[in-house]
């Protein structure tokens, strides 16, 4: 992760504005077609990341998440998820003319870096917000925001003729945060692997190391020898955190290799995740 402020600011200001090109240059008639996410046109895609940095630019400035509390309180006694309230913003946008959507997601978008940059050093580093599926630092929601307009804007690039963009600093994100959400994502599938570690070098765009413990807060020793590695392909590894990919056939392609507990580096392919 990048503990620099500005640095993080920085590469999300950047971020932002290559989606924005992407909005700009994709041909009008691809918006009302499927992207490569399932079940998604690519309006539906900008839809959703409009709702979602509404949201972050609302907690970030302390605004009440309007559209989230309606979602909330109209649920009854059905569960929250994360999947619900997606699919609900999308539908709740979808009579609206498709530029009326992408403008407001870069409004969105802007008003949420404007706020975030605007947090006291204090704030920054201390204060959590309330977000969708818990308390998070701001610098983790400016992360998980770059990571998400990566992921979907690779989702729209692969049908609307611009084809895929790998930049380092979104695709070593996209890593990072599947990679520290490793115990989280394993916990989810009812796997308990701690006192365990994976090693993982990955070179290309995004490329990095990291020596990740797989049980909840835990940091390796600095001499303890990881149980698993993964080795290969930043830009491959990234789009299996983002489920764009599957762990298996980046396996079999060889842009992704495990060694020594084969077993567990393959386990772990096969359930990190870049968002909840």
């Amino acid at each position: 992760m990048i503990s620099d402020r500005t640095e993080l600011l920085g590469i999300a200001h950047a971020e932002r504005q290559r989606l924005g090109r992407t909005v700009q240059f994709a041909d009008p008639i691809t918006w009302e077609q499927p992207s490569a996410l399932p079940g998604w046109w690519n309006r539906d895609v900008m839809a959703h990341l409009a709702a979602q940095d509404t949201l972050a630019a609302q907690i970030v400035k302390g605004d009440p998440p309007e559209e989230l509390d309606e979602y909330r309180s109209g649920l009854g006694d059905e569960a929250f998820t994360v999947d619900g309230f997606n699919a609900a913003a999308v539908s709740r946008r979808a009579s609206l003319p498709t530029r009326d959507v992408l403008v407001m997601w870069g409004k969105a978008a802007d008003a949420f870096l404007a706020y975030a940059g605007l947090l006291s050093p204090e704030d920054w580093e201390r204060e959590r917000f309330s977000w969708l599926a818990g308390d998070i630092a701001v610098r983790y929601l400016v992360q998980s925001r770059v990571v998400e307009w990566w992921i979907h804007g690779e989702d729209m690039r692969a049908t609307n003729g611009l084809g895929p963009e790998y930049q380092h600093w979104p695709i070593r994100l996209t890593i990072d945060l599947g990679v520290r959400m490793l115990p989280w994502a394993l916990a989810q599938v009812g796997l308990d692997l701690t006192g365990r570690s994976v090693q993982i070098d990955v070179d290309g765009a995004g490329g990095g190391s990291w020596h990740w413990g797989l049980g909840a807060g835990e940091v390796p020793p600095h001499d303890k020898k990881p149980d698993a590695t993964i080795v290969g392909r930043a830009p491959q590894l990234a789009l299996v955190a983002a489920r764009r990919l599957l762990a298996d056939d980046v396996l079999v392609s060889g842009n992704l290799v495990v060694g020594l507990d084969d077993d567990l580096g393959t386990t772990i392919l096969r359930h990190i995740r870049a968002f909840v």
